[in-house]
Parts: C-alpha cells; sequence; structure tokens
C-alpha cells in the first residue's frame, strides 16, 4: 500500500483563480490594490499560475458595469504585473460564445500573458477547438475547461475528450461546477480522462465547487487519483459558494517550493475586509442547488432577495422543477 498525500509530485502544478472567479462575485470591480496583493502572494508563496481574469466581450458585458478583470486588457495587465519578472505564469480564461478572440486575444509576444484557458460546454465544443487553435497558433499554452460535467452523457464526455486528444492544448480540465459531485465521483472522471488522453502528454486538471463543502476533499481525491494542474482560490473566494481554498490545498501539498504564510498574510490583510462587504461560500441555497445538481444561478437569485432564509419554499421550488 502506498501513500501518496505525504509525499509530492514535482510535475503537480497549483493555479489561483482568486481575481477571475472570485470576481464572479462584484463582476470583476476590484481595486487595484487587491489584485495587485494576489499577484504579489501568488509570486511569494511559489505558486505556478495566476488566473488574473477573463478575456469577455465589450459586446456583450459593457464595461460600464464590470472591471477591468473581465476583460484583461494589456495595459490594465501590465498596470499591475509591469513585464512579469517572475516565473509566475499569468493566464486569462476566455469563454465560448463569450469573447471576441480573433481580435482581443493578442499574439503572444504582444501580452504579458502566458496561458489561455478555454472555457466551455460540452455543445460548444466546435467553438472552443477553434479558440484553443487560435490560441496555440498566437503561442500561447493553451488549456480547456469542460464546465458543467456533472449533467453530461457518458458518451458525451467520451466524444469531447477524443475531440481533444488532437486540440493543441495542454491540460483538460475537470469542473465540478455544480458542486454536486462526490469523492467517487471526481476519482471515476479523472480516470476517465486520464484513460481518453493516454499517450498524448496531456495533463489533468480539477476545479472544484464548494456547494456541498467538499470542494477541497474533492480536490484532494482528484490529486491522488492523478490530476496534475490544480485550482483554488484565497480563503475559497469564486462564484457562489465558492471554490477550493488555497490556504487549505497549499497546508495539504509537502512540495517545499509552495509557502502557505504570505497566503495567511493575504487573507489578513484583503480578504477578511472583502468577505464583510460580498459573501460567499456555502450556503444553504447552495448545499441545496449543490444537492439537486443544478445550476447555483437560482440560489444566488434568492441570496439576493428578500427570502433568503425561505430554505424551504427554495426547495420546494427547486424538487417541483424536476
Amino acid at each position: 500500500m502506498t501513500a501518496p498525500w505525504i509525499t509530492y509530485r514535482p510535475e503537480l502544478k497549483v493555479l489561483d483563480c482568486t481575481v477571475r472567479d472570485g470576481g464572479l462575485i462584484n463582476d470583476h470591480l476590484f481595486d487595484d490594490a487587491l489584485v495587485k496583493a494576489v499577484y504579489d502572494t501568488c509570486v511569494e508563496a511559489g505558486i505556478d499560475y495566476m488566473e488574473i481574469g477573463y478575456k469577455a466581450s465589450k459586446k456583450l458585458f459593457a464595461p460600464a458595469k464590470h472591471g477591468a478583470w473581465k476583460f484583461c486588457d494589456e495595459d490594465d495587465l501590465r498596470r499591475i504585473v509591469g513585464d512579469n519578472p517572475s516565473s509566475l505564469k499569468l493566464s486569462a480564461m476566455a469563454d465560448a460564445e463569450k469573447t471576441d478572440y480573433h481580435e482581443d486575444i493578442l499574439p503572444k509576444k504582444d501580452s504579458v500573458l502566458d496561458v489561455i484557458r478555454v472555457a466551455t460546454y460540452v455543445h460548444q465544443l466546435p467553438v472552443a477547438v477553434d479558440m484553443i487553435k487560435d490560441a496555440a497558433d498566437k503561442g500561447y499554452e493553451v488549456t480547456c475547461n469542460i464546465m458543467a460535467i456533472s449533467i453530461v452523457q457518458d458518451a458525451e464526455i467520451d466524444q469531447a475528450l477524443e475531440v481533444l486528444r488532437e486540440a493543441p492544448c495542454s491540460t483538460v480540465c475537470v469542473v465540478d461546477s455544480f458542486g454536486s459531485l462526490y469523492g467517487e465521483q471526481i476519482a471515476r472522471l479523472v480516470e476517465r480522462y486520464k484513460k481518453a488522453l493516454e499517450g498524448t502528454g496531456k495533463e489533468i486538471g480539477i476545479h472544484a465547487h464548494n456547494n456541498q463543502q467538499l470542494a477541497f476533499a474533492n480536490t484532494i481525491e482528484a490529486i491522488v487519483h492523478g490530476a496534475n494542474r490544480i485550482d483554488a482560490t484565497a480563503m475559497g473566494m469564486g462564484r457562489g459558494a465558492g471554490n477550493c481554498p488555497m490556504e487549505l490545498l497549499i497546508g495539504f501539498l509537502r512540495n517545499p517550493a509552495y509557502r502557505v504564510r504570505p497566503i495567511y498574510q493575504l487573507l489578513q490583510d484583503q480578504m477578511i475586509g472583502l468577505r464583510e462587504k460580498h459573501e460567499w461560500g456555502a450556503l444553504i441555497p447552495y448545499n441545496i442547488t449543490g444537492q439537486l445538481n443544478q445550476h447555483p444561478r437560482s440560489a444566488i437569485g434568492i441570496l439576493e432577495s428578500e427570502e433568503k432564509q425561505d430554505y424551504v419554499g427554495f426547495y420546494d421550488r427547486l424538487v417541483a422543477d424536476l
């Protein structure tokens, strides 16, 4: 019997998506001081990647209603990181059908970004593959997140992975968008992805949501089964119930290249105050949508209403719609 949780794999890399996923709680209206603090923390803590925001279409998302990190224009990026003289790789996410990628994603030689993460629902995969090819041709490291995998049929997963075998992406990420999956399901998905992508050199990633307070546990399960690209956020900040907390992940990993103390400093200096303004975490409405394998938008809606503590009414309405 082996105990993989007491050693470390040097090929395992950590991505911080605090600003990108966390920005969904406040339309990415962060001040520069917070974004710079997250960047500095990632550098000091030895994190491998920082996802600083989205490459979203300004035709679909009004710049007047969203912060700079919804769009990641080059001037805004360089205002925070300069030429990024560190070893930290910078990433932006591009959602299929929500980005003007031909124009807004510059050639790598003209950008401080290193990685483009293409996020797609399974039915959008043809568009996503075009985006992956475009970003790769421009010189970026490219990865792919298949979102809402908990509602995708096995045959569709297999077909999507068959397509992605041939696409120029270095990682394919298991994404528990609804926070509905349990450890056994995560393990099966990671093994399924590994088998489908065997021989390609592609890595498997994990992006977990915390609706049932399982994001950290499910992340560990994915790591044990061979996932080598791991997402987390400071204090678990993210849309709805949030994500795997970075402070727990780094505390769990045994790689001496990572340092947890700077992350606690970030929580103390920045995240506590932010959480007083914006609520996230495994609140009861998110528990309910997670258990029912539903998108958290309905939970977000009720938490913004006067009925936010009417748990029974919320549950009954969701069950009636099943």
